[in-house]
């Protein structure tokens, strides 16, 4: 960890450089598990490499994204901005004893602020991962940011926000998020194809 936080002191212009250290972070804790619950070792070396990888691909593919035009559904907007966003992930898998959330926030400019990751018990599916999420990138938004606007690539969530009858299964869950919404003035919930979501993703 003295390494990676030299390494990290060593970035001047953060917002200028292609920072890694969220990567190498992730990675380090992703190898973690994979030793811990599967037995695989990972050699530290290759891992940073890897990390660094996906970061310059991360950041090529972010600026080579032309805006998307979707001339079949007018409900999509053209051009996907990704500034002052929360981007959310869940992840789940029905043979883990856990899964996953990730959130990332991104300031006007496109910088990233913040981002939290976390490992819960098992919910009962996929989109049940992706409504906490959603509730725990909100909860941290009232406490650290302005943010209103959040990002996902989950279009099942953002019909189930819009249309919370239609999902009696979720009552409980989508209570807590309506409270959560009363506290921001102008809640945005914005589909974000998966290919610019990675970040979240990765630590979801």
């Amino acid at each position: 960890m003295d390494y990676l936080f030299k390494r990290k002191n060593n970035i001047i212009v953060p917002e200028q450089d292609r920072d890694p250290y969220p990567w190498i972070i992730w990675y380090i804790w992703k190898a973690r598990n994979e030793k811990l619950f599967r037995g695989i070792d990972r050699d530290p070396l290759d891992l940073v490499r890897h990390a660094e990888s996906e970061c310059q691909a991360w950041f090529d593919a972010n600026e080579a994204v032309q805006p998307v035009v979707q001339e079949n559904n007018p409900e999509e907007p053209q051009t996907i901005s990704l500034s002052n966003i929360c981007l959310i992930d869940g992840s789940w898998t029905s043979s883990a004893h856990f899964s996953g959330c990730g959130w990332v926030w991104m300031d006007s400019a496109g910088n990233f602020q913040l981002m939290g990751t976390k490992n819960i018990p098992r919910r009962e599916s996929a989109l049940h991962s992706e409504v906490e999420a959603l509730r725990w990138a909100m909860e941290n938004m009232l406490q650290h940011s302005t943010c209103q606007r959040f990002g996902t690539d989950c279009k099942e969530l953002i019909a189930m926000i819009k249309d919370q009858q239609a999902w009696p299964n979720f009552a409980t869950e989508l209570e807590r998020i309506e409270t959560l919404q009363i506290c921001f003035p102008d809640f945005k919930i914005t589909h974000v194809p998966r290919a610019r979501n990675q970040t979240s993703d990765f630590f979801s």
